[in-house]
């Protein structure tokens, strides 16, 4: 798992960029809205999120934390992957995707290129547990935290490697409770192969 991405900006296109690391050019595919923010020679940390398939493997990058987090939480809905996810973000902001499904807000989702109703109405049955919901801003009313990171991780790399995502999502529970305070997400992940393997 490479967590985060720092470096020079080497060039950035219409989908991505790319960024010097130690000599090598290392190409982060982005939101139009992250690469807005960034110019060619500054230097910048971006947190990513590889995603791994049997042909390829590619890295996304994001503007903060909490981008990344709904990113690799999404796809844990059933028809998402990391390009529809990046979609969601690029049209809606984190907060505005928590309430959406908090919501359960089918018209927002469906601005989504790619998302219709029937699968608005997926996702907002698959997430609306797990992403956590913004509340209106007030004294005393603080947002409900979203899902550990670490959880989606797992679980992705999981999938990643071809287990299913029910298998996945059962494997996560099981070492759930190893994660600690600052959970191992490679740690995890190996734990959660030897219980997928054992089953």
């Amino acid at each position: 798992m490479i967590a985060f991405v720092r470096g020079r900006v080497a060039a950035v296109t219409l989908s991505s960029a790319v960024l010097e690391v130690g000599g090598v050019g290392l190409e982060l595919m982005c939101a139009p809205g992250t690469l807005a923010t960034l110019r060619t020679g500054q230097e910048v940390t971006l947190p990513t999120s590889m995603v791994v398939r049997e042909d390829s493997l590619t890295l996304f990058g994001f503007t903060d934390e909490d981008e990344k987090t709904c990113f690799e939480l999404v796809q844990t809905a059933s028809g998402v992957g990391p390009k529809l996810a990046q979609a969601i973000l690029a049209v809606l902001s984190p907060d505005v995707l928590r309430r959406a499904i908090g919501t359960e807000d089918v018209k927002t989702l469906t601005q989504v290129p790619g998302i219709g109703q029937k699968g608005a109405q997926r996702i907002i049955l698959e997430l609306k547990d797990r992403m956590g919901v913004v509340g209106p801003t007030g004294p005393g009313q603080a947002a409900v935290p979203a899902e550990a990171p670490w959880r989606a991780q797992v679980q992705q790399g999981l999938v990643g490697l071809g287990w299913s995502v029910r298998e996945a999502d059962r494997a996560v529970e099981e070492v759930a409770d190893q994660a600690g305070d600052q959970p191992d997400v490679a740690a995890l992940l190996r734990a959660a192969l030897q219980t997928l393997r054992k089953a």
